[in-house]
């Protein structure tokens, strides 16, 4: 059985003192609950009181980017051991937004992904359709190509760690959802693609998430589905009792 992971992507929102005031009201909610992984992932500048509140407890922090180089000259960016020194065990890779906002690409997921593991950190890694591939019948595709792609010159073992988040770009923040069997498809597709990369054993055991206007109402439904291993989170996660009935779906 691969345990669910609950993760919850704040984007851009929330200071330090929301964030701690945030988990004073979630921590309490999922206390004690241990059937599945619960990691948040705020922004860079609330990174250090997210780990300080955490600290002894159930729920685990992640950011939501991560360089591929230790220290350099890249304004804006932020490394793998910058991370850990704070106490971050987790971090997106790839998000959708970086790819449609800030020129990602599968070459710079790959970078990305590739420090993440090497450095220790559980990296979350997203792929995912935007409208227009899903309608002309290219979801399987794109998938495949993102995969490949991520996945270049990184061994099983050195992926061990790796979590993938589908995240279809015409569900997220539009208040669509695709439906349970959609997304079991999706998975699928990602399954057999780390197959190919790592082995079988390898891909039996890869949790694949979903991602894509999750909510209270269609966390339970989503998760019932015995090929998703857990959800990605955006704007319901912004508040704790919502985030926490997803969490306890």
């Amino acid at each position: 059985m691969r345990k669910k992971l609950i993760a919850a992507n704040w984007k851009m929102y929330k200071t330090p003192e929301e964030t701690r005031a945030f988990f004073r009201d979630f921590l309490p909610l999922v206390s004690g609950h241990d059937r599945d992984e619960i990691v948040v992932c705020p922004p860079y500048i609330d990174l250090t009181a997210a780990v300080e509140v955490t600290k002894n407890s159930n729920v685990a922090v992640g950011a939501q980017n991560v360089h591929w180089k230790n220290e350099g000259a890249f304004t804006g960016e932020i490394s793998a051991l910058m991370l850990l020194s704070v106490g971050v065990t987790h971090v997106i890779v790839g998000h959708s937004e970086r790819r449609q906002y800030f020129g990602e690409t599968d070459d710079t997921v790959n970078l990305r992904l590739k420090a993440a593991l090497e450095s220790g950190l559980t990296p979350i890694c997203c792929v995912g359709e935007v409208l227009e591939e899903r309608e002309a019948g290219l979801t399987d595709d794109v998938l495949r190509r993102q995969c490949v792609r991520a996945f270049h010159a990184i061994s099983a073992k050195k992926a061990a760690k790796l979590v993938v988040a589908y995240e279809p770009v015409w569900a997220i923040g539009t208040g669509k959802t695709a439906t349970p069997e959609i997304v079991a498809e999706a998975h699928a597709v990602i399954r057999r693609e780390a197959t190919e990369v790592f082995g079988e054993d390898f891909a039996a055991q890869l949790r694949i998430l979903y991602g894509g206007s999750v909510k209270p109402e269609n966390a339970s439904a989503l998760m019932e589905k015995e090929e998703i291993d857990g959800a990605l989170v955006g704007g319901a996660s912004l508040d704790a009792k919502s985030f926490a009935a997803i969490v306890k779906y």
